[in-house]
């Protein structure tokens, strides 16, 4: 494969909530596809480069407004991003690419909704309709032992320990458990990287661990797919969400304050669409020189 030479290539750096993505207009690059991947696996590694938990792409749909294309650090494809549609949607606007409150964005979950809140010409917060969520087993995919439609309240071993879990996608695979302890950061890395590639999961897993405050409010942490720990999951904030609105933890059709390390998100779940609220933050514009890859 012919290698790929960029020069003064523009990108920003967005976070929601401390999750953060390199955001790069490829309406502008036209960076073709099989390069993606290895862009993604350069750009997002610390230390190195500019480092961030993923790299997403402006691409033009034939369907929407807009398609939004997201890879992790490994170079893996993700179905969508929480987080990364609020900076995502942040940039649009911002960028006069679409100058609207309400966006509607391609993906490969399908089309999201987004409602932006606008102060001065700035997009200080995103709600976004994330739709239904999948419980079905197959569709997640998880596969159990057992022939089960739903995969709630599930027993799983990892290690020295039996958890239960609840098994909800939001376009991407999410592993649910909810525990009456706060994980420690020892515990997340060794627990959540067996349960992200245990067999169960064929095309891996998001792992959240939720501690229950109240009907209406919980502490989350994740390990993200293809990254570890991240700072927050906005897919992984709805499904744990859904799960616990199932298992009668949460008030159904009342926002759920949920603590992420990064900051908090609100979620409601109406039994059938997902809501999302929270913030996106630029943190600054930058310029690669050149890169050839």
């Amino acid at each position: 494969m012919n290698k790929l030479v960029l020069e003064n290539l523009d990108f920003e750096k967005h976070h929601g909530l401390g999750n953060d993505y390199i955001i790069i207009n490829n309406l502008k690059w036209e960076i073709p596809e099989e390069k993606k991947k290895d862009l993604a696996k350069i750009l997002c590694k610390p230390h190195f480069s500019v480092g961030a938990d993923g790299l997403l792409f402006i691409s033009p749909s034939k369907k929407e407004d807009i398609r939004m294309q997201m890879y992790n650090p490994d170079g893996s494809e993700a179905e969508m991003c929480g987080n990364g549609i609020r900076c995502f949607a942040k940039y649009i606007y911002e960028n006069d690419i679409f100058k609207r409150k309400k966006i509607k964005i391609e993906t490969l979950k399908g089309i999201i909704y987004a409602d932006l809140n606008i102060v001065n010409n700035i997009v200080k917060s995103v709600k976004i309709n994330m739709g239904a969520p999948i419980l079905d087993c197959e569709k997640i995919p998880v596969n159990v032992d057992e022939d089960l439609n739903k995969c709630i309240n599930e027993e799983i071993v990892a290690l020295d320990r039996v958890f239960k879990f609840t098994s909800v996608s939001m376009g991407n695979p999410h592993t649910i458990i909810f525990l009456d302890e706060i994980i420690k950061d020892d515990d997340l890395n060794k627990y959540g990287a067996l349960l992200e590639s245990h067999h169960y999961f064929p095309s891996k897993t998001n792992v959240e661990f939720v501690k229950i405050l109240s009907k209406q409010e919980a502490i989350l942490r994740v390990f993200e797919r293809g990254v570890g720990i991240t700072q927050s999951c906005g897919t992984g904030t709805c499904a744990a969400v859904v799960a616990g609105t199932i298992l009668g933890l949460f008030d159904r059709e009342k926002p759920i304050t949920v603590h992420n390390d990064g900051g908090d998100l609100i979620i409601t779940f109406d039994g059938k669409n997902v809501f999302m609220e929270g913030p996106a933050e630029r943190v600054f514009k930058g310029l690669i020189e050149r890169i050839e890859f």
